[in-house]
């Protein structure tokens, strides 16, 4: 039971360190916190490697693994063994006939080799009886016959053949039993490798248990980095919502503010350039009156006065044309803007820029609003974040861990020193075994040595030229030998067969009872039946350990999980049994955490969008009267030209005609006056074109802006109540919606926390690989070690027993070629051949 108290310790010290492994709360919001990392659980590095290969043997074990499939092809009874095991091998009376089945292959060979074993002894004893009879080739008289050299050739290599099939099976049985013993000293360094696994293991757990308590800093750390930042992380998300709607509103007052200023300059410019167009259009006027003057004069020639002539027809062409030399817009009508310029001037007093500006400052205010007002939470939050710390590293040393571990681990070192205290007597007992096989193979040796002395000396000493009655010492000694080989054959080979026979019995159903069975996991079936161990109990391991027994924990679920070097926790289902995570369990410490931050408040009434002197600014800009200015008169002179002709083009065709005229007085007046209007149209015309251009500019931007001014106005004071009216009564549900998801954040990180834990506990924490790797060792020694080579043992062993049959009768037959005879047949027609 000592075993058993130190694995109650030990999945009390796992679960004493093990962090909220299975959160009762779900998630019902992903969490939008980000990766922490926790770095790598400390890891043992196990030097066990679980697997064995024979080498160069394992072509003999493969042989009698397929002897052994030969003699029983059946597959494993599954059901048969649960149903024999269920009735403590009651079953076998009811079930004696799928037993025979089943067997059926190693009765009969077990059958034939008690055959073997009963008459060899009884064989041997009659066929001595028989030799004393002079009987049985007792007698000693050998018939001459002309195909005796063939004869006993053919029952020398006869013989000798059968001799090496024997040595074979000798060798083939001293090797596994050579096998077998230096595999013992494998088997040491298996236990050992095995023995400082679970050392490793016991002490990596400790170490394993107060990293994963450790690594609650990190997502501390976090949480109040986060807290820390509770103005940018809430605030900011709550200003980046509210921004959606605010920010176009206070965009669109800002945009007034600069439609206030351009509407001045507007204005400005038609003021300036209407008088710069009046002034200029005056000059013009008077200039184009003196050249309609000057030409009349020009064309009082007495040249003009020919009729008919060419300089009358041009006179008269240029006369018609002096009315087109006139201003063509009457600027002078146009009402002045001033009024409308005095009451922008009025609205401008007002800096509506710096009244949006303020807006704005109090709205991108609200990070530090949102600290101000969730002071207390977050002083709250960090208390119950230590108190959570100190918790967690109070609640591990509730339990003994490493008093536990250290139990377990002197129970370890004891239960090793035992098993060094039981390697001398292994030694002992397998250098008996090794001395019985060796034993058992020098029967079968001197057998063959008598055998191969026998046919050596016969051959050495045969002489054609003797008769069976002159046959030499050596050829007799040949023969001696051969029947002494005979004699032992029949002494040895029933003792022989005796151990084959059990041997093969017992090793070849643990074979296929129990190793094959192991490698293909139908073993674990068995052991994992319900009510098969304990008849009251489903599962075998929770109800021994935990008196548990409907749990679903299992040998092969146990097993298997420890061969994927998964955590004891997994492994054992510590998790159903030890409940230590309820205390860190979401349901605890989150939801103290976030109820809290769940009962942050932020009141935002304090920020003010738009104060009412800009809304009463917006309102006068309205009423400034720039949508009482009648800019149809405006634009219809704007439209009109400056002068009705245009005067390059005129001066142009008055040289042309002025070319017409003979030279004189009047064709170099022409010129003079078309140079001057040329001069009137640079000097005065294009800077009244330029004005003009600017004044059309300014009177059509005026009426664009009157168009849309009170929609405008309306629209912006409009959104911007809206705004203030979403930041005054409705501001409660962004800052729930955001509160949620910041709260999610911070739980987030502890989420993390929990499911790192969880997957460290499952895989990382206490990997229980060296336990499987006892089983797989236990395996190797009993199926590869002991079994394997025991099993090759006999097979060798029973190969050269059977074979010392025919090489009985060979021996008795080759004999007689070799013996010297007491008498022999004589003819006289042969008796040259005898010469």
């Amino acid at each position: 039971m000592a075993w058993k108290a130190g694995l109650l310790l030990l999945c009390w010290g796992l679960t004493s360190g093990e962090v909220d492994v299975q959160a009762t709360e779900p998630e019902t919001t992903s969490s939008p916190a980000r990766t922490l990392n926790f770095g790598y659980v400390p890891a043992g590095v196990y030097e066990t490697v679980a697997h064995y290969e024979p080498g160069p043997i394992g072509i003999l074990f493969h042989m009698v693994h397929a002897f052994l499939h030969l003699v029983q092809p059946n597959p494993f009874p599954e059901d048969l063994v649960i149903k024999v095991a269920k009735d403590k091998f009651g079953a076998i009376q009811s079930e004696y006939q799928k037993v025979i089945y089943y067997e059926l292959g190693f009765l009969v060979c077990v059958l034939l080799g008690a055959v073997f074993l009963v008459l060899m002894p009884l064989v041997g004893a009659l066929f001595c009886l028989c030799r004393c009879c002079d009987n049985c080739g007792g007698e000693m008289h050998q018939r001459q016959r002309k195909n005796a050299d063939c004869q006993r050739g053919l029952l020398a290599t006869l013989l000798f053949s059968t001799c090496i099939v024997i040595t074979a099976g000798i060798l083939c049985s001293y090797a596994a039993n050579q096998h077998l013993s230096s595999q013992l000293k494998q088997m040491r360094r298996l236990v050992n490798s095995n023995l400082r696994d679970v050392h490793t293991f016991a002490n990596e757990t400790p170490t394993q248990i107060d990293y994963l308590i450790s690594q609650y800093s990190t997502a501390k750390k976090q949480v109040q980095f986060d807290l820390d930042n509770i103005g940018p992380l809430l605030g900011g998300r709550i200003h980046e919502e509210l921004g959606l709607e605010v920010t176009p509103a206070l965009d669109g007052a800002l945009k007034m503010a600069a439609a206030m200023h351009e509407t001045k300059e507007a204005l400005e410019n038609v003021s300036m350039t209407l008088e710069v167009l009046q002034e200029g259009t005056g000059k013009l006027r008077f200039s184009l009156g003196l050249m309609r003057s000057g030409l009349n004069a020009s064309l009082d020639d007495p040249v003009c006065a020919v009729p008919g002539s060419p300089a009358a027809t041009v006179c008269s062409s240029v006369l018609s044309s002096l009315s087109q030399l006139h201003v063509g817009a009457n600027y002078s009508q146009l009402p002045d803007v001033a009024p409308q310029l005095e009451k922008v001037d009025e609205a401008l007093q007002t800096d509506l820029s710096d009244i949006v500006q303020k807006g704005f400052a109090s709205f991108n205010n609200t990070p530090a609003m949102v600290v101000d007002q969730t002071r207390s939470v977050v002083e709250g939050v960090r208390d119950m974040l230590d108190g959570i710390g100190t918790n967690i590293t109070g609640f591990s040393k509730l339990f003994p861990v490493h008093n536990s571990l250290t139990n377990f681990t002197i129970y370890i070192s004891h239960a090793h020193s035992r098993i060094e205290d039981i390697y001398p007597e292994i030694d002992r007992y397998d250098f008996y075994r090794w001395t019985a096989c060796i034993t058992l193979c020098c029967m079968v040796v001197m057998v063959l040595a008598f055998n191969l002395l026998g046919m050596l000396c016969g051959i050495l000493g045969y002489d054609r030229h003797a008769t069976p009655t002159t046959r030499g010492c050596i050829s007799n000694t040949g023969g001696n030998l051969l029947m002494a080989g005979v004699g032992f054959s029949f002494i040895f080979s029933w003792m022989l067969m005796a151990v084959v026979a059990a041997s093969f019995l017992v090793g070849g159903n643990i074979e296929k009872l129990m190793c094959e069975p192991f490698h293909t996991r139908q073993l674990f079936k068995v052991l994992d039946t319900p009510h098969l161990i304990m008849p009251t109990w489903k599962n075998f391991i929770p109800g021994y350990l935990y008196d548990d027994p409907e749990m679903d924990l299992t040998f092969e679920s146990f097993y298997s999980n420890c061969k994927d070097n998964r955590g004891m926790y997994s492994a054992l289902r510590l998790d159903k049994i030890f409940n230590v995570s309820a205390f860190l369990n979401t349901s605890v410490f989150t939801e103290d955490v976030a109820r809290m931050i769940g009962g942050v408040k932020v009141d935002l009434r304090g920020i003010i969008l738009l104060e009412a002197e800009g809304k009463d600014n917006l309102m006068h800009f309205t009423e400034t009267g720039i949508g009482d200015i009648d800019y149809d008169a405006y634009l219809e002179e704007v439209n009109k030209r400056v002068t009705l002709v245009d005067l390059l083009a005129y001066a142009k065709e008055l040289d042309a005609q002025s070319e017409q005229l003979p030279k004189g007085s009047l064709q170099a007046s022409l010129k003079g006056h078309a140079s001057t209007l040329r001069q009137i149209h640079t000097q005065q015309v294009l800077p009244l074109e330029q004005s003009l251009t600017t004044f059309s500019q300014s009177i059509r931007k005026l009426q664009t802006t009157t168009r849309e001014l009170p929609s405008k106005v309306s629209s912006v004071l409009s959104t911007i109540d809206a705004a203030q009216y979403l930041i005054s009564h409705n501001a409660t549900y962004v800052v729930s919606k955001q509160t949620e998801k910041y709260k999610q954040t911070i739980i987030g990180y502890f989420r993390q926390y929990i499911n790192w834990v969880k997957a460290s506990l499952t895989l990382e924490v206490a990997p229980c690989k060296p336990f499987s790797n006892i089983v797989d060792t236990m395996e190797i020694v009993a199926c590869s070690f002991l079994m394997d080579s025991m099993n090759t043992f006999w097979f060798g062993l029973g190969g050269a027993t059977l074979f010392l049959l025919p090489s009985v009768v060979l021996a008795v037959r080759l004999a007689k070629f070799y013996r010297r005879m007491d008498t022999e047949d004589v003819y006289d027609d042969t008796i040259s051949d005898w010469q």
